[in-house]
């Protein structure tokens, strides 16, 4: 075999290391290397899988890398010396794992490094065994457009391994990282999911719980757990299914929905008792708007906990929990809605006989209600809508699906129906609806809206005593100063000093602003959201470099509400708080 050989090479795992890290020190995509070389994205993606690539195409590769080809292809096979006939097949190349590392930087969390012992170990094991293995750790998290990295990284591998220290088990950071790897799984049935608690006291988030509860999970505590672990991920790998173990139950902390009998939900008058009693009506309609994190998902499980102790069906639809394959398709969403709802009360799933091709998923599903679901049942059922907002994105979807709410309000409030009567909503979104709506489709201008404040001065000082903490007002109006009355920045900060006797308010604030502070992980995800829209991103740096409230577009500035960046004055917005002015007016 001669190196003018029609036959392909293929790049070895070292060189594919090289190769990847050189185009990452350049800050280049896989698109982008593919452009620079002047050779198809899927040329690029087979080099690094590894599969066999035309020696021509792996020349205009390395070129730009100022690499040579022997660099990345073992030198006896790119000279001819040794056939590729020696690697195994193409269908039983290596498998590529990607393992989660997030290592503890905090307070809490400084003596726990075993979850970064485990990740090298994992490693180490499965090299051996002739996987190939990516770490996704905290040295990649803190470079520029780390996300990208991450998100090529997961495209490319079978399985993805989530390591659940204490602090990855409530981390903002690796919540986005596994509702990607969730919706990639949705949508191509790939990579297979593993999550494995490290330690002994894990527990999750809520979001990580939703994401994370059908997949299996294992636990890891000391060195002699490694091989049941390694061997998990290879049976995932060869489809073979492994026992499940259910994930670690959610427990309080300051992150996802305060638990119903937590002592730290603090209302906002008359906001909890409007909707007690509003939610009991006929046909009622609840709509509750507020940026992230600042407790819509609270107070819509007390309304629906509230709706069963007075004998109502309730259900709890999360829209974060539909994969955008579903939210971008009409039909596919109404039969998510109706199987789910199905599913909460007990009912067989009855589709099947209810669909008709005939019609739109509009009209299927509203037979489906008013024939089955209501049919079946002689008490209300009050269906909440959380995350909303992520049917915007499909406007066309968007625009029937709301339309089609409006239409069962309108049944259930004014018809002359009994069974529309029983249906009541919760609606929960961030931001304004900036779709264009005929007001007599919308459902945003019906029902009782709800805008949740943030917490008063007196209120942030009843959840400091809640902590057992006796703050004086001068320390109350200090941590106002930096984050105002945002109930998850409040409660941040009081759950760091409360939990933590080496840490005062003052270090904490004095440290706010840094990547090891108790906002560090908060931030860092602020950050990426950012990141993912550039014109958003400008926007926002428009914002915070202004000494004045600054006009922006409608779509960027509700967008930027919707994350809790800022707040709306009129026309005009403003930096929510001064934690976000001082941190992203450095970046």
């Amino acid at each position: 075999m001669t190196q003018g050989s029609g036959r392909g090479v293929r790049a070895t795992r070292e060189g594919i290391e090289i190769l990847q890290e050189r185009r990452h020190s350049r800050g280049w995509t896989l698109q982008a290397l593919a452009n620079q070389a002047g050779v198809a994205l899927d040329t690029v993606k087979r080099l690094i899988k590894p599969k066999n690539v035309d020696r021509e195409s792996v020349r205009s590769i390395v070129y730009p890398l100022n690499l040579q080809p022997t660099d990345i292809i073992d030198p006896d096979e790119w000279n001819g010396t040794r056939s590729t006939e020696c690697y195994p097949p193409e269908d039983t190349r290596r498998a590529r794992i990607c393992i989660s590392d997030r290592r503890a930087d905090s307070p809490a969390n400084r003596e726990l490094e075993s979850d970064f012992d485990l990740a090298q170990q994992l490693r180490l094991t499965l090299l051996a065994v002739g996987q190939d293995v990516f770490i996704a750790g905290e040295e990649m998290r803190q470079r520029e457009n780390w996300f990208h990295r991450f998100a090529e990284e997961v495209e490319q591998c079978d399985c993805y391994v989530l390591l659940l220290s204490p602090q990855a088990a409530v981390s903002e950071v690796v919540t986005e990282e596994i509702r990607h790897v969730w919706e990639l799984h949705h949508a191509h049935n790939k990579p297979a999911i593993l999550s494995i608690q490290v330690g002994l006291n894990v527990v999750l988030n809520s979001d990580l719980c939703d994401h994370l509860a059908k997949f299996p999970s294992r636990k890891w505590t000391s060195a002699d757990d490694t091989a049941a672990i390694v061997e998990a991920i290879q049976n995932l790998l060869t489809n073979e299914v492994i026992p499940f173990t259910p994930p670690p139950p959610s427990r309080e902390y300051p992150t996802g929905q305060v638990p119903l009998a937590s002592a730290f939900y603090i209302e906002r008058p008359p906001v909890e008792s409007n909707c007690y009693q509003e939610i009991l009506h006929p046909g009622a309609l609840i709509r509750i708007k507020a940026p992230r994190q600042m407790g819509k998902t609270s107070l819509m499980a007390r309304v629906l906990h509230r709706a069963r102790e007075h004998g109502h069906h309730t259900v709890c639809l999360s829209f974060q929990l539909a994969s955008s394959n579903v939210l971008s398709n009409l039909d596919k969403l109404m039969q998510w809605v109706c199987g789910s709802v199905s599913q909460n009360l007990g009912l067989p799933n009855q589709l099947a006989e209810y669909w008709d091709d005939i019609f739109d998923g509009n009209y299927n599903s509203t037979t489906y209600f008013e024939n089955y679901l209501l049919a079946k049942t002689t008490r209300p059922l009050v269906i909440g809508f959380d995350e909303v907002d992520r049917v915007f994105a499909y406007p066309d979807v968007a625009n029937d699906f709301l339309g089609l709410l409006r239409a069962w309000y309108e049944r259930a409030r004014y018809g002359d129906q009994d069974s529309w009567e029983k249906l009541r909503f919760v609606i929960v979104h961030s931001t304004e609806v900036y779709i264009p709506m005929n007001l007599n489709q919308s459902p945003f201008n019906v029902g009782l809206s709800i805008e949740l404040p943030e917490f008063t001065q007196e209120q942030v000082q009843d959840l400091a005593q809640r902590y057992q903490l006796n703050w004086t007002v001068p320390q109350v109006e200090q941590l106002m100063r930096l984050v105002g009355g945002h109930p998850y920045l409040v409660r941040m900060a009081i759950y760091q000093v409360a939990a933590y006797e080496n840490v005062t308010l003052e270090q904490a604030l004095s440290q706010a602003t840094t990547e090891s502070g108790c906002y560090g992980d908060h931030l860092r995800r602020q950050l990426w959201n950012l990141e993912q829209y550039p014109e958003l991103a400008t926007a926002f740096s428009q914002v915070v470099n202004t000494n004045a409230p600054v006009s922006l577009r409608s779509v960027l500035a509700f967008k930027l509400y919707s994350m809790g960046l800022v707040k709306l004055e009129g026309n005009h917005v403003t930096p929510r708080c001064e934690l976000y002015l001082r941190y992203f007016r450095d970046r």
